[in-house]
């Protein structure tokens, strides 16, 4: 099929984008990377009566140290530089472990962090990693802007509280902890589809080798990225034997809503949830340097 038609525009400055989306708000969609909208306008399951093209922009695309020593990102980074970045790999190894599940190289060159973050697709990677990493993004809108926390910004099934005179400009991730270890795990039925369930995880170690803090973020699991904090309390304060582990990975299933889809049922979905947290945190916590034995 082909997509309804629509107005195009191709703004060449932030502003001139920002001002668009102030006066067309709903009736615009955004064009980024356009991985995941274009197949949306040609199946007219969306049907924009105006189409803002960012790809002309400057100052949109970068890979740079935060001021606090983190990762900064601008949204139309495309994908695949973050996949080739000594930086990422340094400051945010959980980012640069997952990027490849994402889809095939193809798409990975063409799409963006922020557009794959906006779109708000529960089955996608880069949600899940934003929150999994205590990332914040900031939106733009003419007269300002805000900062969110992304376990905040995500609502639903593809819905996010961004306005509709508003931008995703920027993806702020914070530096890790002392002593954190990270693991990302999907499963698909082949490598570039989309997963039947997806964890992010980490692990956080007091100086005497017990766990601080533990962190699992889903995807495929509901109708947004899931983080399991009860799951992930379960360690807090404990030694991280086989046993523990089993523990949290066991109190998961409290904290999903898998519903079934072409890809897996949602009992199976509960299955591969409960071995994934087995396997990630355990790798995790060996990552932030602790044997923690046998893990099935």
């Amino acid at each position: 099929m082909k997509p309804a038609s629509f107005a195009y525009e191709a703004p060449d400055s932030l502003p001139a984008a920002l001002d668009l989306l102030a006066r067309f708000g709903d009736e615009a969609k955004i064009l980024a990377g356009g991985q995941s909208l274009i197949p949306v306008l040609n199946f007219r399951l969306s049907q924009p009566a105006r189409l803002i093209d960012l790809n002309r922009i400057d100052g949109l695309s970068y890979i740079r140290r935060g001021a606090d020593g983190g990762l900064s990102v601008g949204a139309m980074t495309r994908q695949r530089a973050v996949e080739r970045s000594t930086l990422v790999a340094e400051v945010a190894p959980l980012l640069a472990e997952a990027v490849p599940w994402i889809a095939h190289p193809q798409i990975r060159n063409r799409g963006t962090v922020g557009g794959s973050l906006a779109h708000a697709d529960p089955a996608a990677e880069l949600p899940a990693l934003a929150v999994a990493l205590d990332a914040r993004f900031r939106l733009a809108k003419n007269g300002g802007d805000r900062w969110v926390a992304a376990r905040d910004f995500y609502t639903g099934l593809f819905a996010t509280l961004m306005e509709p005179d508003e931008l995703l400009v920027e993806i702020a991730i914070p530096p890790a902890p002392p002593r954190t270890g990270f693991a990302f795990m999907e499963v698909a039925r082949r490598h570039g589809d989309y997963a039947q369930v997806g964890l992010a995880s980490s692990v956080t170690l007091e100086a005497d080798g017990r766990c601080r803090a533990a962190r699992l973020v889903y995807l495929s699991v509901g109708d947004r990225p899931i983080e399991a904090r009860a799951a992930g309390a379960v360690l807090a304060g404990q030694s991280l034997s086989p046993e523990a582990i089993a523990a949290c990975a066991a109190a998961v299933n409290s904290e999903i809503n898998p519903f079934s889809d072409v890809h897996a049922s949602a009992e199976f979905k509960r299955h591969l949830a409960e071995v994934l947290a087995r396997r990630a945190v355990a790798l995790a916590a060996q990552r932030a340097g602790q044997s923690v034995g046998t893990i099935a």
